[in-house]
């Protein structure tokens, strides 16, 4: 696993209207994990600040943009193209670790009790996270967007990709004992105090289920939200399909025969 190193980078302007009036709505931080994104962070710009002006007087939103160690310029970028919005937070990680560890350092980075994260390339678009907001209460630990659902929609994902993430997602459903569509989805809304001291063996695509396990296994409440997933505009994919499936496989056997571990004691 490798070690995890960030730094935040300040933003010309730290005032936020949300502290002039006293703090008189709820709070939410957004994590955007970016690796290798350039291409695409004007349209994401555009699409984070049509999501700021919809939680006007509903949330006060934070956006906390982690550079994953990006090689293509996107750090410079990302400083470029938002620096001068006061709701922005920029960390950096200086290599590679991966989708789940960006999230992680969003996290712990965040001001707020609630805490969502999503793709940068906005397959998810960032408007849904009230739909996911409005599932989210007290006794819920995670709220995570799920396209699978009944009431969910995918447009215009590869056929082969989208029977790969369903035939995780139905045997995740199936070794964890959770009525919940979709696993594999990084879209979600995390209540803080029930991931603070999470540790993850997969810090990549594959930590996104894992996270899910651990909140669960750890006594969480998990809702979904009905989502519509589409394909990514611009950029490309980061996911190595073989490493990922084979790590997917590895995990659901952990999860397996954890439980199975944990029947025999209860049975003891």
């Amino acid at each position: 696993m490798r070690s995890l190193h960030a730094h935040q980078i300040a933003p010309e302007n730290t005032q936020d209207t949300a502290i002039e009036t006293g703090w008189t709505i709820p709070g939410l931080s957004l994590v955007v994990p970016c690796f290798n994104e350039v291409d695409g962070l004007e349209s994401l710009r555009v699409q984070l600040e049509e999501l700021r002006s919809q939680c006007s007087g509903k949330l006060d939103l934070e956006v906390i943009l982690v550079d994953d160690g990006s090689e293509d310029g996107s750090a410079d970028e990302l400083v470029r193209v938002f620096h001068a919005l006061p709701w922005v937070k920029m960390v950096r990680h200086e290599c590679n670790c991966g989708i789940a560890a960006a999230i992680l350092s969003g996290i712990h980075a965040s001001r707020h009790e609630y805490v969502a994260s999503m793709d940068a390339d906005c397959t998810y678009a960032p408007t849904q996270l009230l739909r996911l907001w409005e599932c989210m209460d007290r006794d819920t630990s995670m709220v995570t967007a799920s396209p699978y659902h009944p009431e969910g929609r995918v447009e215009g994902v590869p056929a082969w990709r989208l029977a790969l993430s369903k035939s995780a997602s139905r045997a995740y459903r199936t070794v964890t004992g959770s009525s919940v569509h979709t696993f594999t989805s990084c879209f979600r809304i995390y209540r803080r105090r029930d991931v603070d001291g999470m540790q993850l063996k997969n810090q990549g695509f594959v930590g996104i289920a894992e996270m899910f396990w651990w909140i669960k296994k750890h006594g969480g409440s998990i809702r979904e939200a009905p989502a519509t997933l589409t394909t990514r505009k611009t950029g490309f994919s980061k996911m190595r399909t073989f490493p990922v499936i084979l790590a997917h496989l590895q995990l659901i056997q952990r999860i397996a025969w954890e439980r199975i571990f944990e029947a025999k004691v209860k049975f003891n």
